[in-house]
């Protein structure tokens, strides 16, 4: 698909401010040359490695750098579309799930990042959250960015679709699923398309963008030691990079701890995304998704998770 540009922070208002932490491991093959317009130089890698405090793994991945963005006008990043911002050192990368949340597959996703101590950016499907809102909590509990991905996954790019109103209800119901939490004002476009006139209204709401520099195509396959072995692949390439997995697809959840694991091995380090401000959903929205969510009155629920009301006692 073409790239695209987006619109983002001026050259006096950097998009990516960065805390550093000391390198885990040597650093894998360079990372090719930087894009014409780079963010702001950041402070060089420190050459030293350093353990990882991790109970039950001294081996962890953990976190090497916790970064800071700027969403202001909607930047965006991952170079398979947008190059303003090369942010990512040599070595590193940035750990991120579309289409949940999604029982057991994002909870076997959850498991690994804890193992490793890592932390990841999930971008839910709002129907997803509104259906799993307690698998949403767990994400959020455990200290993981959380974004958006539209109410229904709708291919944006089609005129027939209300692309203002998937992004908004999706906000909405990611929201509604967190508690009224705040949510980050991160966006990744269904498929990773992106027309003109939503990356602009995107870039007014103030949401980051994402697209991806590795692409681990999940969806597939069904053998995780091939998923494996294409994210590894492409990184070998790219020396650094966004992945993009899925946690609705089953193989990522079995994937998980090889990839992190090899990760490990191949030296690589992870970056945790955070935005400078949180994402302000708008009312007429929260209320048409709290409308939907609800459904007739005699099909209410109690506002229980599901899995206090409903458990398994046999089978799995």
């Amino acid at each position: 698909m073409p790239a695209e540009s987006s619109g983002g922070p001026t050259a006096t208002q950097p998009a990516v401010r960065g805390s550093g932490a000391p390198a885990l491991l040597a650093k894998p093959p360079a990372a090719p040359a930087a894009a014409a317009e780079p963010a702001p130089t950041l402070e060089a890698v420190p050459a030293a490695s350093a353990a990882v405090n991790c109970p039950g793994n001294p081996n962890a991945l953990g976190v090497s750098r916790t970064v800071e963005i700027d969403t202001t006008g909607g930047p965006g990043f991952g170079f398979e579309h947008f190059k303003a911002y090369d942010f990512l050192r040599p070595g590193e990368v940035v750990l991120t799930f579309d289409d949940g949340p999604w029982p057991r597959n994002t909870p076997a996703v959850l498991a690994a990042l804890a193992n490793h101590c890592t932390k990841a950016t999930f971008f839910p499907i709002g129907k997803h959250a509104s259906w799993h809102p307690e698998i949403l909590r767990q994400v959020a509990a455990q200290g993981h960015t959380v974004g958006s991905h539209t109410w229904s996954h709708a291919d944006l790019s089609k005129k027939a679709v209300d692309g203002k109103a998937e992004i908004e209800k999706g906000a909405s119901a990611v929201k509604l699923a967190l508690g009224g939490a705040p949510e980050t004002p991160f966006f990744r476009f269904p498929a990773l398309r992106h027309p003109p006139e939503m990356l602009a209204y995107v870039g007014e709401r103030n949401m980051a963008v994402f697209s991806c520099d590795v692409d681990s195509f999940d969806f597939k396959t069904k053998k995780p030691e091939a998923m494996v072995k294409t994210v590894m692949s492409k990184l070998q390439k790219t020396g650094k990079g966004i992945i993009l997995m899925h946690d609705f697809q089953a193989v990522t959840g079995k994937a998980m701890p090889m990839l992190l694991d090899a990760l490990k091995a191949g030296g690589y380090r992870v970056v945790h995304l955070t935005a400078k401000e949180q994402l302000q959903t708008l009312p007429e929205y929260d209320a048409e998704v709290a409308k939907e969510i609800k459904g007739p009155a005699s099909a209410g629920g109690t506002g229980k998770p599901t899995s206090s009301v409903v458990r398994t006692i046999d089978g799995y």
